[in-house]
């Protein structure tokens, strides 16, 4: 079999996308995606994306981690399909489409992606550490000294301890810098290592870092793979709306693969 696939990255954070809009792409093969992600033996990528049509959306979104078993949302990745999309011409500046955790609006302005993300409706303190998703499951912990700290170590740790059984969680380690910025290295499931950036990490970041430390938005973020901003309003404690992921998508290649 040959599959047409172009690789886009979202500050660092890199996908593979293929446009399955015939349907014809055997999602349910969790060993060829997992295979293709593989950055030895295959393409190499922190996950995989199919864009496929939809009877009530400009398109869906269906995501799959790197392991190759389909995931929860992915705000990088979702910044990547909104520029895939915009490139195979399925929209001109504003666009409407469907993702696993439900309806996400975004617009194309010059480098950047503005996509909507979820509304947030509770953040929850499990055993000292700070829990809520955004489309994907968070743990948000500040700490001092972040480059050189051991965040898949300690995030391994976290990740599969009981408190956040059965599936998991992602975690994300902060560090406060200046001007309304913070730095964020996060472990993601699914990947089972550091990744350079996590689009729903740094949302959840800087709506603790609103909650804990006042920072206004938007909340400007640095992570190892690039900038981005977080802008979002408070609805009520421990509530969010009009959440925004702003920053760049790009595409880095396409290629075609026999497997």
């Amino acid at each position: 079999m040959t599959i047409n696939f172009v690789k886009y990255q979202g500050t660092g954070n890199d996908f593979v996308l293929i446009d399955d809009r015939t349907e014809t792409f055997p999602a349910s093969d969790q060993a060829l995606v997992e295979k293709l992600c593989h950055r030895r033996f295959g393409i190499g990528a922190d996950g995989l994306i199919l864009l496929r049509n939809h009877p009530d959306y400009d398109f869906q979104m269906v995501y799959f981690n790197a392991d190759g078993a389909e995931g929860s949302m992915c705000g990088n990745g979702g910044r990547c399909i909104v520029r895939f999309a915009h490139d195979l011409g399925i929209f001109q500046e504003e666009t409407r489409f469907l993702a696993v955790d439900g309806e996400h609006t975004a617009r194309v302005e010059g480098e950047d992606i503005f996509l909507k993300m979820s509304n947030v409706t509770s953040v929850d303190e499990r055993n000292s550490l700070t829990f809520l998703n955004t489309g994907s499951p968070h743990v948000v912990q500040f700490v001092d000294d972040l480059e050189s700290y051991d965040v898949v170590g300690e995030g391994r740790s976290i990740r599969y301890s009981a408190t956040f059984q059965p599936g998991g969680t992602n975690v994300n380690f902060s560090q406060v810098l200046t001007n309304n910025t913070v730095f964020v290295r996060t472990y993601e499931r699914g990947v089972e290592d550091e990744t350079y950036s996590c689009g729903t990490g740094v949302t959840a970041v800087a709506l603790v870092a609103h909650q804990q430390l006042s920072l206004q938005s938007p909340v400007q973020i640095r992570t190892i793979g690039g900038n981005l901003r977080i802008a979002f309003n408070v609805t009520g404690e421990n509530q969010f709306d009009a959440i925004y992921l702003i920053g760049p998508a790009k595409r880095v290649f396409a290629g075609m693969i026999t497997v």
